[in-house]
């Protein structure tokens, strides 16, 4: 297992592409926490706490299609730093005023939001190219998610960290410079400079025209309010114990199950349609969800967190394949930004009213949000099954999807087929 994503780490650019990547979203990982800590440090409610959060996610939510097709049009390098620096500045400027002046806390959480780079987008999109091989290709959409859940599980801790050593607005600060010098590594690298997205055909659609993505995306919708809830609850949570690290044991705890569900996951080939397997994840996170309602001590708290993260990266990775195989061609980067988007506008949705639900029966009211959002996505994915089938093939295409450019089998590293 670990020498397949050794190995696979191995190949040129692929490490520094990864690790970048990753570096550079930890603004948008750790903004929900980050920014619900700011606004209790400045005397601010729950309430303003999830409506600012809610601002940066659904302006993250428009600006990552449009900056991925941006991306898709004009290259990374053009589009992906500036966006990075605007949305760092962003993030200063709430630092800066706080909530003395709120329209000018509500428009810097506009700027931060609508500025979030496509990184994730993008690194998906120059897979093919820097690691040439299917196997490859649908293996690195496991360690990414993989990888991602490592960030979910650390990024708490270093925002907790930095409020330890300096402040709340110090940690705003901090992680954003963080993050542009992750997204300044992405873009000078010569993949990112070399890339260019393949022949589109024009429509004010773009990806979005693709029906089964509509669903996948309508199912993603939820389970990002679910993550969206959980983040603030922890918080809540954390307050009713007396202790502000105990929201960053629940979040690193759900980050570390996701981490061992996707190294598993990855671990192994997976026959049949990535589609039916994706309905099957979906049920199994959301079963996940809901024992969090019952909101016992810490050490069960923790516990069920990292329980309820165990399918989230195999459902991410599989996620990953879905799209790639029903994007429309030359969409590649858009069509991965809006599944981000999904994330970003069901996120926003969940700390928006998960708010109120915390405020009215506590943290156990929070946590139900969540479990009714794991339920919501399952039910869109069987819902709309007949949608999400297999792509629509082209008279005399060779591949078995129009744009699944890496086959419709998801390699793994077990003996004999190690990537």
């Amino acid at each position: 297992m670990a020498a397949g994503y050794a190995e696979l780490l191995r190949t040129r650019h692929a490490a520094r592409l990864l690790a970048g990547t990753l570096v550079g979203r930890l603004p948008n990982a750790t903004a929900p926490l980050a920014v619900v800590l700011f606004v209790r440090a400045e005397g601010g409610s729950y309430g303003l706490a999830g409506a600012l959060a809610a601002v940066y996610g659904v302006c993250n939510a428009v600006g990552q299609p449009l900056l991925g097709r941006a991306v898709d049009l004009h290259g990374q390098p053009r589009v992906m730093l500036p966006a990075s620096v605007f949305s760092a500045l962003g993030m200063a400027l709430l630092a800066v005023v706080g909530l003395d002046v709120l329209w000018l806390a509500y428009a810097a959480m506009v700027i931060a939001g609508f500025f979030t780079p496509p990184l994730e987008g993008g690194l998906r999109a120059l897979w093919p190219g820097v690691l040439k091989r299917a196997d490859r290709v649908h293996a690195a959409y496991a360690l990414d998610a993989v990888a991602q859940e490592v960030m979910f599980a650390v990024g708490p801790l270093l925002v907790t960290l930095c409020v330890a050593a300096w402040s709340e607005r110090g940690a705003l600060l901090v992680i954003n410079l963080i993050g542009v010098l992750g997204a300044l590594s992405v873009v000078v690298s010569e993949p990112s400079r070399q890339w260019r997205s393949g022949p589109r055909e024009a429509h004010w659609l773009g990806a979005l025209r693709s029906t089964g993505l509509l669903v996948l995306l309508g199912a993603f919708f939820f389970v990002g309010l679910a993550l969206g809830s959980i983040a603030v609850t922890a918080v809540a949570y954390a307050d009713e114990h007396g202790s502000a690290m105990v929201s960053s044991y629940l979040l690193s705890a759900l980050g570390v199950g996701a981490l061992a569900g996707g190294i598993v996951y990855g671990a192994r080939e997976w026959p049949g349609r990535p589609e039916s397997r994706l309905r099957l994840l979906i049920a199994l996170l959301a079963l996940g969800y809901l024992p969090l309602a019952l909101a016992p001590g810490v050490a069960g708290m923790t516990a069920l967190t990292g329980v309820a993260g165990v399918f989230l990266a195999p459902a991410l990775a599989c996620a990953f394949v879905v799209v790639d195989r029903h994007a429309p061609k030359g969409t590649v980067t858009e069509a991965f930004s809006w599944l981000v988007t999904t994330f970003g506008v069901g996120s926003a949705v969940g700390t928006s009213v998960v708010g109120p639900a915390v405020e009215s029966g506590g943290a156990a009211a929070g946590f139900a949000v969540a479990g009714a959002g794991g339920l919501a996505a399952l039910l869109v994915l069987l819902s709309t099954k007949r949608f999400l089938g297999d792509p629509v093939r082209r008279k005399g295409d060779a591949a078995p999807a129009e744009n699944d450019r890496n086959g419709a089998v998801e390699p793994g590293f077990r003996a004999g087929h190690q990537a």
